[in-house]
């Protein structure tokens, strides 16, 4: 696997052959090798990347180790990548090295986008699961429009199963969106702008990958 983290910018438009196509720009700032690991040491092949400054004052003493040996700043976000030198174009990966987009990626290409969803809190069954509701206010249903009505059996089987849709938290998780397009590749400002949207809000976190 071979990839780079990046921040989510924002989302624009680019025309693409007559055709005003939406799209999402991200932000890859300097990607810095922060530790290798091989199968002889670790017991398998893989490489830390680091992106993203963070104040030392914050960074507890083992970290401040661990990226001294790498020669770097400290890094607020840091992803690990299985089996990274055997699809880089660039052979073999060393600390402190730097990542670039153009080196990794080719416009045009399709690849992975990992982010974390936009949390949206506490969710009602109709919101987080499409429920219809009630949908009329007869014959004394005042306030129950929005219920999730029964949840299971009485005596048999007296319980309530696993996995029943209700209400709940509702984003917040690990979203995969794959085969996303690069449409352009700015490498002197450290961009990249993708066909579509993107898991997240804005100024997150997200990692490209294939």
């Amino acid at each position: 696997m071979i990839g780079i983290i990046a921040k989510k910018i924002g989302m624009t438009s680019v025309f693409q052959e007559g055709k005003l196509v939406p799209c999402t720009t991200v932000q890859l700032g300097k990607c810095v090798v922060t530790q290798v690991k091989t199968e002889a040491k670790d017991g398998y092949s893989a490489i830390q990347v680091g992106y993203g400054e963070k104040k030392e004052k914050n960074t507890t003493k083992p970290l401040k180790g661990h990226f001294k040996a790498a020669n770097t700043t400290p890094k607020r976000k840091l992803i690990e990548f299985r089996d990274y030198e055997k699809d880089y174009p660039k052979g073999p990966l060393k600390l402190g090295d730097q990542l670039e987009a153009a080196v990794i990626f080719e416009e045009g290409e399709f690849i992975d986008v990992v982010s974390k969803a936009k949390g949206k809190g506490f969710t009602g069954v109709m919101k987080r699961h499409g429920f219809s509701g009630v949908g009329d206010k007869t014959h004394g249903q005042h306030n129950r429009q929005r219920a999730p009505g029964s949840i299971g059996a009485g005596s048999t089987p007296s319980r309530v199963f696993k996995g029943l849709r209700m209400a709940g938290q509702k984003g917040g998780h690990r979203v995969k969106v794959q085969n996303v397009q690069i449409l352009k590749i700015v490498a002197d400002k450290d961009l990249v702008v993708l066909k579509g949207s993107v898991p997240g809000p804005n100024k997150s976190y997200i990692v490209l990958q294939r």
